[in-house]
C-alpha cells in the first residue's frame, strides 16, 4: 500500500476518496463510526500530502495546513466527539483546494496524459468535492441554519449530506435533496458549480488539445 502511494498517489488518493464515499454513511450516527471517520480522514490527509508532494505544489504549505488539521482529528478519535469537527473542516478546505490546483498545475506540465495523469483527474475533481463539503461543514457551524432538507428541515445537516450537496453541486446534477437557504451559503455553492463547469471545460479542452497535437506529430 505505501510503495502503490508512493509510486502513483493519485491513484491511490483517488481510490481512498471513493472507498470513503461508501464507508462514510455506516460510520455516521455512530460512537464508534466517530473515531473511525477521524482516523480515516487522518489517512487521507497522508494521501493528500503524497500527492501535492508528487506534483508541483509546495509540500510544506500543505503541512503546514495537515498538521493541525491533523492534530484536531486525533483529538476527535480520542474523545469521539464532533466539537473539533468545524475547526478542522476549515484547516482541511484551503488544504484540499491547494492540493487540487498543485495536481492541476502536474496535469498541465507537460504535453503526454500518463495514467498517473488520468487518476490525477479523477483525484482533483473528489479533492474539489471534499474542500466545499468542508466548507459547508464550517458554514453551518458559524451559521446554523444556512442548509435544510426535506427530511428534518431545521435540523444541522450531516457530512455525508453535505457531501452529497457538494457532489451534486460540482457535477451540476441539481438533485436539490439538500439546498442552501442563507445568501452566504448560496454564494459559496454557485462558486463550487462555476468551478465544476469550468473544471470539465478545462479536461475537455485539454485532451482534446493533446489529441490534436499528437495526430499533427503522426502526419509530420
Amino acid at each position: 500500500m505505501l510503495r502503490s502511494a508512493l509510486r502513483q498517489p493519485n491513484a491511490v488518493l483517488f481510490a481512498a476518496q471513493l472507498a470513503a464515499v461508501l464507508l462514510y454513511p455506516f460510520m455516521e450516527g455512530r460512537e464508534a463510526g466517530r473515531a473511525l471517520f477521524s482516523i480515516f480522514g487522518i489517512a487521507i490527509l497522508g494521501l493528500v500530502v503524497l500527492a501535492v508532494r508528487h506534483s508541483p505544489g509546495l509540500t510544506w504549505v500543505s503541512l503546514l495546513l495537515a498538521i493541525p488539521a491533523t492534530t484536531l482529528l486525533a483529538i476527535q478519535a480520542i474523545t469521539r466527539s464532533d466539537t473539533l469537527l468545524p475547526y478542522s473542516s476549515a484547516l482541511e478546505a484551503p488544504l484540499y483546494l491547494y492540493a487540487a490546483g498543485a495536481l492541476i498545475a502536474y496535469m498541465l506540465g507537460d504535453h503526454e496524459v500518463t495514467r498517473d495523469e488520468l487518476f490525477a483527474i479523477g483525484a482533483t475533481f473528489t479533492l474539489v468535492a471534499w474542500a466545499f463539503a468542508y466548507m459547508y461543514t464550517t458554514i453551518q457551524a458559524i451559521d446554523p441554519g444556512s442548509f435544510t432538507a426535506a427530511t428534518a428541515p431545521h435540523a444541522d445537516r450531516s457530512w455525508v449530506e453535505l457531501l452529497f450537496l457538494s457532489f451534486t453541486t460540482l457535477t451540476s446534477t441539481g438533485l436539490s435533496d439538500v439546498v442552501p437557504i442563507r445568501p452566504f451559503a448560496r454564494a459559496v455553492v454557485m462558486i463550487e458549480e462555476l468551478g465544476g463547469v469550468a473544471y470539465v471545460a478545462m479536461v475537455v479542452s485539454r485532451i482534446v488539445g493533446l489529441t490534436v497535437m499528437r495526430r499533427r506529430a503522426v502526419d509530420s
